[in-house]
């Protein structure tokens, strides 16, 4: 697969010193690992989905739960925006748009009903009032009574 998303030396070089330090067994790639948790993330997939290119997908999630835990992602991304970006990339937009005038009308008058209530009755799914009565229809009374 050619559309992989691979992290290059240079951004690993910056991202290195945000992992936490291996204790016993080695661990497998950071490259790797971070790579698939990113194309994970930006494809919107699941982690049972991932391309098997970044290993066990297991892998990929444990790493990203205890990452995530760990405040790991959080401290890149300030250490990585610290004093290198300019003021201006920083707010992407700063615009404000007015509502139109009759937006403000779509609260409803005192004692209105809204017009686009098809519902007028109780819909069978809903509980019944507990302090009333259920009421059963004649019919199905008629219905209900052993033949004579």
């Amino acid at each position: 697969m050619s559309d992989l998303y691979w992290l290059t030396e240079e951004q690993m070089d910056r991202l290195r010193p945000f992992f936490p330090k291996s204790h016993g067994k080695p661990r497998v790639d950071d490259r790797r690992v971070l790579s698939g948790i990113i194309f994970v993330n930006r494809n919107g997939l699941r982690w049972r989905d991932a391309p098997r290119e970044y290993g066990p997908h297991k892998t990929l999630y444990n790493r990203w739960k205890r990452w995530s835990a760990m405040g790991i992602f959080i401290r890149m991304m300030e250490g990585l925006t610290t004093g290198k970006a300019e003021p201006q990339t920083i707010m992407i937009d700063a615009t404000s748009l007015k509502a139109h005038r009759t937006a403000s009308s779509l609260r409803l008058k005192k004692g209105a009903r809204p017009s686009d209530w098809t519902h007028q009755r109780r819909d069978e799914y809903e509980a019944v009032c507990p302090h009333r009565p259920e009421r059963t229809s004649a019919r199905l009374l008629h219905d209900s009574r052993p033949d004579q």
